[in-house]
Parts: structure tokens; sequence; C-alpha cells
């Protein structure tokens, strides 16, 4: 088959799928700073949750594809608000094999079958994994019960895979598809010693060749082969708070960026998508 001239013109050109497992984290974040703008224009303070999604949104470009798989509401949620504000061109695959759905609300279950309302096409999971080998999906959201400063994650179990203590949900399509997308990032949405960790008990999936970004509600990291840089904190965590809840080494840059705020516009649209507030039970 001949290559279409774009990702996205190849993931149109046929459907495309289901997706991977992403464990996420629970608890509730308390309300963080806003931008002054976002304040001048008489909206709320950003909650930690608000602006994990906001930086999550801010790696989708505009005529990017992306995909998402089970269990992945935080990142349906920021392709959703990316899609609202900066990115109205990007292609979206969803887990319960739609192409291109409406985005109006954010559901509790990533597999809600309203995920199917106002699909452009439907799409397979063998699909999925073609365009991803091919290099036709631009970025992905990973999710991790674990992971440590060379990039690796755990989504298995706590403890020896022969003897676990406790079952993760399971990697499902997440090792070949993290190495196959062109940008893949992993999100914890509750940092802390238990899942930013010295090293994985399970190596689920593993991506050394390269450096990756991962997004918490405190801040940013690049992790891989050559150890974790701290590269932003967000606007309300401290370099003292990151460090007491980070349980691998990292190197941190001085002066220390601070991620972008969350803008009015980006508020607005998070909290039309997710009016029952599921992402302050997800990240925070």
């Amino acid at each position: 088959m001949t290559a279409p001239a774009s990702a996205a013109a190849a993931v149109r050109a046929q459907p495309a799928v289901e997706a991977m497992a992403q464990p996420a984290a629970l608890g509730v974040g308390p309300p963080v700073a806003v931008a002054p703008a976002a304040a001048a224009a008489g909206v709320a303070p950003a909650t930690a949750a608000e602006t994990l999604v906001a930086a999550m949104a801010r790696e989708i470009e505009d005529g990017a594809v992306v995909a998402t798989g089970v269990a992945s509401p935080l990142a349906i949620l920021a392709i959703a608000v990316a899609r609202a504000t900066h990115a109205p061109r990007l292609t979206y695959i969803s887990c319960v094999g739609a192409l291109d759905p409406q985005l109006a609300t954010l559901h509790a279950c990533s597999e809600d079958l309203a995920y199917l309302d106002g699909r452009s096409g439907e799409v397979t999971i063998p699909d999925l994994f073609d365009h991803a080998r091919r290099g036709r999906i631009d970025m992905m959201f990973f999710g991790a019960a674990e992971v440590d400063a060379s990039g690796d994650t755990n989504l298995s179990a706590a403890g020896p895979l022969d003897r676990p203590k406790v079952k993760f949900p399971g990697v499902a399509g997440a090792a070949s598809l993290r190495r196959w997308v062109a940008r893949p990032v992993i999100v914890v949405g509750k940092q802390g010693r238990r899942n930013l960790v010295a090293r994985v008990q399970v190596a689920s999936t593993s991506d050394r060749g390269r450096r990756t970004r991962l997004l918490t509600d405190l801040g940013a990291f690049e992790v891989g082969a050559a150890g974790a840089v701290l590269v932003a904190r967000h606007p309300a965590a401290t370099e003292a708070a990151i460090a007491e809840r980070t349980g691998f080494p990292y190197r941190t840059p001085q002066p220390l960026p601070v991620t972008p705020a969350p803008s009015p516009e980006c508020l607005r649209a998070i909290r039309r998508i997710d009016v029952r507030g599921l992402r302050d039970r997800l990240a925070g």
C-alpha cells in the first residue's frame, strides 16, 4: 500500500482502533496558582489536576494524530481541551474503536459507548498497531503504577511476577506502542515516592533509546538512559515538595523553569467538558 502524504491522512484513509491500559493515581488536590489573565477574567483558580491537564493538552500540536487506551480519562480530557483550544485539527483515535468522535463530555469510563457519537470512522486494534508501527501516531499518553529515572514503567505487579503481592491492570499494548509512537508522554496523576521510584519492580515498558517526557501534578521531568532531569515545576509546586515526593535521583537546571498557568480559555474548556469533576479524583 502506498502511504498517504501525512500521518493524519493515513489514519483517516483507513479505520484505526482500540488500545491499552493506563492505571491512574487517585487523590484530590488543593487549588493552585492561576494566571493573572484568568483571575482578571473572573475564572476560579486552577486545581492541581487542572494544571496537569493543561500541561498535557500543551503537549498536543495542532494537526497531530493522537490515541488513547483504556482507563485514560485524563488523557481524553487533555485531548478534548486541546481540540477545543489550540489544536482543532488534531486527529483522535479512541479506544472504543472510533475515529474523531465528539468529546463534548468526559465520561468516567474510557470505554463508554458515548465516545462513538459523532465519529467519522470506525477502527480496529490491528489498524492502530499498524499505524503506530508505520510512524503515523504522533503522540500518546501512557500511565504508570511506577516509573524510574531510566523511564522504565511498571503496569504489571508489586513484587516479583511469580509471586506478586498486588496485580496491576496490565501492560496491554503499551510495551509495543510506547516504542512505536513518535512521542510518548508518561503521566502520573499524583506524584509520590511509591510511583516515582529508584527502580521499578517489574519493567512492563522500556524505551531507553530516547528521552521521554514525564508529567505529574507537581511538574515535568525528562527520563531516559542518562537519568532523570526535572525540567519545570508547576506554579504552586516548590522544589522542596518535588524532592520530598520523588523516589529517584534527578538533576535540576538553575533557574528552574515554571510551567505556564492554565489560561482562562483552557480552564473554561476543562470545566465545561468535565462537569462532574472527575479530574480532581484522578490527579492532584
